[in-house]
């Protein structure tokens, strides 16, 4: 429940071991390398160097892998369903993982595949060239002339081609002296024709026919008539589609080594990870240099590593005034999802409070009283827990949820919620199940929002009133324990007993308290408006000190609209509350319709509802995130940590069971 506490490292290891050493720290992904360019070591020691040798070899395995993968997966049998979406990884045990990757069958495999990647390749180029050439012939299907004679004559030219019948019939007109045509085909209005003009007249006619946007029919290479080719290639063209087909078949046998090509493409992505790692380190002539953060509890666990190589050895080194600690958040397990919240905040800085632990009840209060809702609760307890079974990422997301789905149904009992008003509007009173449901619901039923909104607007402010006075005292035992007993008195217990006053002073006003104690209060009050506007700056000259205390004072007014914004706790419950309560009166409207009523408004029921859900969550989500960030973390969090990222292992296509 705090933030790890960290150890800068240095390991030294010769170069005939730093790759399987670095294998093993990767594989427990408990250790933090730094780069030259961040390494403390090699600032010191310029002499040494971080050689990088590009693993032009992984680099251009792992291309050929994720080709082949990319390649396979469209001749797969595909997963369908909503399970083989929410998990797309392949499980497997580790004993399989290290069969592959040991054995040279994948190998074979990989290249299989790209062999037969680039068979269709070719062949459909080839077919589609094939195809082209037929479609470019068969305008010229009925020339009984083979194509290689057009070129053939000596004081003629054969001009063939194509153009619009407007412009064929143009060209008829006015070209018929200087050249004789034959009309081939007509294919819309697009007419194929040849003209032969005698050599001299031929750059003329060619000039008229250019102005007439004529386009020339290419027979270059081609021998026979159109006919002829059209045949011959129709012929070669199904030659190339059965061997396609046959490619294709194989394709899809071969597309069972999926996985294995899969397994293989995680074990060079790592490799390639842990090369880099190792390349960018400082290193002498003999020796790599790996410097580096562990956390404090894993220090034991890492020393055991590299006692294992002979060659190699730890130090433990100090960490510099200046040095950039990266951040890890250690809390139990059952903590763990609200970490969620923390990280899409950022890290703590290193010498800040991990705030999981503090928000996370407020959070989980906070999107129960945004839902409110018994039945709303127990459909999303349903919905995350199959989908925390079956999900493979975001599982800290998905428990958190899981949680909160029970803050809800506890909201939803307090406020008399069950699909907001189901239990009045829609089942007959003068059953038993209504005598059962609605008696349970009184019975548990604190504040009606709908008949006591002030009660629950009072509820929801006092709860956001709670919780940044929490944030003061968080950040005031901080302080404290940093020893730092003056930023405890000025920065956090002055504000709580000014703040806290004034509620003294109103209880006081209200009669419920003595009014001899006002002249206490009205001290208090004042002996902590003199404190904020002297001390609450405590750097540069006394002018600027009291002008910004004076602007501090001033900002308590802030404090008031701080408060205020938890009033939308109150009134996200409201409006899901009251949508729900619209869509059961249109649920009872609609089951009133003779014999299709009741199947139609128990559809609008069932989709109402859901819709109903899905945007209160978003909603209570938002809002509930909001209210730590802006309203509770300023008072005492610090973030803008670096996270700390270890090296590690990671899986693109498969889990490995552990």
């Amino acid at each position: 429940m705090s933030i790890s506490q960290m150890k800068k490292i240095l390991i030294a290891s010769y170069k005939d071991q730093a790759g399987k050493l670095l294998e093993a720290i990767q594989q427990h992904g408990i250790m933090e390398l730094l780069d030259s360019g961040r390494s403390v070591v090699a600032k010191e020691w310029p002499e040494l160097e971080s050689v990088w040798e590009r693993p032009r070899q992984i680099e251009e395995k792992l291309d050929k892998l994720e080709r082949a993968i990319a390649f396979l997966k469209e001749y797969a049998e595909k997963k369908g369903g909503l399970v083989a979406a929410l998990a797309p990884k392949t499980v497997i045990e580790r004993k399989m993982f290290s069969g592959v990757v040991s054995g040279g069958e994948a190998n074979k495999k990989l290249e299989d595949a790209l062999n037969i990647e680039k068979k269709i390749e070719t062949l459909s180029t080839e077919a589609e060239n094939i195809a082209a050439q037929i479609q470019s012939l068969l305008p010229w299907e009925n020339m009984q002339t083979p194509v290689e004679e057009i070129d053939s004559l000596d004081k003629a030219t054969v001009l063939a081609g194509f153009l619009s019948e407007k412009n064929y019939n143009e060209t008829l007109t006015n070209l018929s002296k200087l050249a004789v045509f034959e009309k081939i085909s007509q294919t819309g209005s697009t007419v194929a024709f040849y003209a032969i003009a005698f050599n001299e007249n031929t750059q003329e006619v060619q000039k008229f026919l250019r102005n007439l946007e004529f386009e020339a029919a290419n027979f270059t290479g081609l021998k026979g008539t159109a006919n002829e080719l059209i045949k011959n290639f129709n012929a070669k063209l199904a030659e190339i589609q059965n061997e396609l087909v046959q490619a294709r078949k194989d394709a899809k046998e071969i597309s069972g080594s999926l996985l294995d090509l899969e397994i293989m493409a995680d074990y060079y992505r790592n490799a390639l990870s842990k090369h880099k790692a190792q390349m960018t380190s400082p290193q002498s002539e003999k020796v790599f240099l790996f410097e580096g953060w562990v956390k404090k509890k894993d220090f034991a666990e890492l020393k055991k590593i590299v006692s294992r190589f002979d060659a190699s050895s730890i130090t433990e080194i100090p960490v510099r005034k200046d040095e950039d600690v990266p951040v890890e958040i250690d809390n139990p397990k059952f903590l763990k999802p609200f970490e969620t919240v923390t990280r899409l905040y950022g890290m703590p800085q290193s010498t800040s409070v991990d705030p999981t632990a503090f928000l996370a009840p407020f959070f989980a209060i906070f999107l129960g009283l945004c839902m409110s809702d018994v039945g709303y609760g127990l459909i999303l307890a349903v919905i995350f827990w199959w989908l925390g079974k079956k999900l493979q990422a975001c599982k800290q997301a998905i428990m958190l949820f899981f949680i909160c789905s029970f803050t809800t149904i506890l909201a939803g009992l307090i406020t008399g919620s069950w699909f907001a008003d189901t239990i009045t509007s829609l089942i007959p009173q003068d059953t038993k199940v209504f005598t059962v449901l609605n008696g349970i619901k009184d019975k548990f039923l604190l504040i009606d929002p709908i008949a006591q909104p002030i009660n629950f607007i009072i509820l929801t402010l006092a709860i956001g009133y709670f919780q940044m006075m929490f944030g003061f005292c968080i950040a005031m035992v901080r302080n404290l324990l940093q020893k730092n007993f003056v930023a405890a008195i000025c920065d956090q217990l002055v504000w709580l007993v000014f703040f806290n006053n004034f509620l003294v002073i109103g209880i006081i006003k209200f009669g419920k308290l003595p009014a001899s104690l006002m002249p206490v209060s009205v001290a208090v009050a004042i002996i902590c408006a003199i404190t904020i506007l002297l001390f609450a700056v405590r750097e540069g000259s006394w002018g600027s000190r009291i002008g910004m205390g004076a602007f501090q004072l001033f900002s308590a007014v802030f404090f008031v609209g701080d408060t205020l914004s938890y009033c939308r706790l109150m009134a996200l419950a409201m409006v899901g509350a009251g949508f729900g309560m619209a869509i059961n009166v249109l649920v009872k409207m609609l089951m009133d319709v003779p014999y299709v009523g009741f199947i139609a408004g128990a559809i609008l029921f069932v989709v109402g509802h859901t819709f109903n859900i899905a945007l209160s969550l978003l909603g209570a989500f938002v809002h509930s995130m909001r209210l730590q960030f802006i309203e509770f973390f300023p008072k005492f969090f610090s973030g803008g940590g670096t996270d700390f990222r270890p090296l590690t292992k990671e899986y693109k296509h498969i889990m490995i069971k552990e």
